[in-house]
């Protein structure tokens, strides 16, 4: 297999990964914010089981954004393999030029993986502070609840 195909295969492998994986975070963090937006906290009896649905799909969310900038150094890792592998194929005509070029263009995964991880980790964030929140409004409802109820037995 040429040296041409094999760098295709990395860059566009790895390029290709990293965006289906900016792709699913984004998704599932609109899922997220349309469900926190319509969810009645009133209809939950249990607080596990409101945190349950609350932060269902999150801990993907959190995986892309931990994982992706390794993806994106492992093509980084594999596109500089390639380079040096190709310096040691051509030791008489040896263009420094061409080398910075390669080494220059290996960097992208690197970069493309903390594109992806950034906002990847800011939506995470962003929902478990939403979720936080849910949580202490469920709790608030429910205090409010035995307070009256324990008013009307009084009376």
């Amino acid at each position: 297999m040429p040296i041409e195909e094999i760098k295709n295969i990395i860059d566009y492998g790895i390029i290709g990964l990293l965006l289906l994986m900016s792709i699913l975070t984004f998704t599932l963090a609109i899922e997220r914010m349309l469900y926190f937006k319509n969810i009645k906290i009133e209809d939950y009896k249990h607080k596990l089981s409101l945190e349950l649905d609350l932060t269902r799909r999150l801990g993907t969310i959190a995986t892309i954004g931990s994982s992706a900038p390794y993806i994106g150094l492992l093509g980084t890792v594999l596109a500089i393999i390639l380079t040096f592998y190709i310096i040691g194929d051509k030791q008489d005509d040896i263009d420094t030029g061409e080398i910075m070029k390669h080494l220059a263009l290996a960097l992208k995964a690197t970069a493309a993986g903390l594109v992806v991880a950034i906002p990847a980790t800011i939506f995470y964030n962003m929902l478990m502070t939403k979720v936080d929140r849910k949580l202490a409004e469920w709790q608030i409802y429910r205090d409010h609840l035995k307070q009256k109820a324990a008013q009307q037995g009084r009376a």
